[in-house]
């Protein structure tokens, strides 16, 4: 495995037909701030960033783009380089795009996949200070980025090796049951990409992270109110120890709205196989099958009677 040379997630983009939709769910309930809002579509805006997840009108409900944050302009080109030498076509992005990203420079590949990705640098902040869509704390992104992703595979050995000898992600840990899935770190935050083997190849969920528990438990009792809204139940993940919902976005994929996830040393982490199920309670998927859901059912019991625990608060000072 190669060095890394990107730093975090830095931002995403969605192509939809139901742009007032995606407005409404990003703002009131998400607690996101429309920024740039035009006939193409709108920016979203978590933080001091400019753009954070891009929305553009058009004829598909997907996730379009997938953007990796390098430190520097040699860093771009040593990637770009690293790329090409794999067999991998990388291109440079043209002015008007780089405009649209509000970036400084950035190119496009693509993974195993087919997913679009934009490795990029010098992102830029907003003319003025973040402020939330509804009354939250905020999000948790500096050094960690906005957020992690989770793709789905067909098969999960034919992308690893992409975002580990090339891109230069770390193994957190993994888990084969109820569902194969591996999740990989670029920084403190436990994992910025995870790849779940579901028999599809496709996109699973965005996570965003709140600096506030109160924050999800009231964005929770919103979602509630809409029927179907909710994609999984309130509950507590076994390896990140994130307390989180899963909301159904209206391009049909989720957003995982959480709360504490713990801290790493990237440089002294040990991978392990995470054997007592994805979540210590809750955590209901209505996404999986009714026997997977019993299997995953029986592991948060079994971790339960064993005594399984994580502590309170395990956030760092990141």
């Amino acid at each position: 495995m190669k060095d890394s040379l990107l730093q975090s997630l830095g931002y995403m983009g969605v192509e939809t037909c139901r742009a007032d939709e995606w407005a409404s769910f990003a703002t009131d309930l998400l607690g996101m701030q429309i920024a740039d809002r035009g006939d193409r579509g709108f920016t979203l805006r978590t933080d001091a960033r400019a753009a954070r997840l891009l929305v553009d009108s058009g004829t598909q409900e997907r996730v379009a783009f997938i953007g990796w944050e390098v430190t520097d302009a040699g860093a771009l080109a040593a990637l770009a380089v690293r790329l090409s030498d794999a067999g991998h076509a990388v291109a440079p992005g043209p002015a008007d795009l780089i405009e649209r990203r509000q970036v400084a420079d950035l190119l496009i590949a693509h993974d195993p996949l087919g997913n679009r990705l934009e490795f990029f640098h010098g992102a830029a902040e907003g003319a003025t200070a973040f402020v939330p869509g509804r009354a939250i704390s905020g999000f948790r992104t500096g050094p960690l980025g906005l957020g992690h992703v989770v793709l789905t595979a067909r098969s999960v050995e034919a992308v690893i090796p992409f975002y580990t000898d090339l891109l230069g992600f770390r193994l957190s840990d993994y888990a084969l049951r109820p569902f194969p899935a591996w999740f990989f770190h670029l920084n403190s935050r436990h994992h910025s990409f995870a790849v779940i083997g579901t028999g599809v190849d496709g996109f699973h969920h965005l996570m965003v992270e709140l600096d506030a528990l109160d924050d999800v438990g009231q964005a929770y009792d919103l979602a509630q109110l809409e029927e179907e809204r909710i994609g999984v139940t309130l509950g507590r993940h076994s390896n990140d120890h994130m307390t989180s919902f899963y909301a159904r976005s209206p391009s049909g994929f989720m957003i995982e709205y959480g709360w504490g996830g713990r801290s790493i040393d990237p440089e002294r982490w040990e991978p392990f196989e995470c054997d007592f199920g994805p979540s210590f309670w809750g955590h209901e998927r209505d996404w999986l099958g009714s026997e997977k859901r019993a299997e995953a059912r029986q592991l948060r019991l079994a971790a339960a009677a064993a005594g399984r625990r994580a502590p309170d608060f395990v956030r760092g000072d990141d």
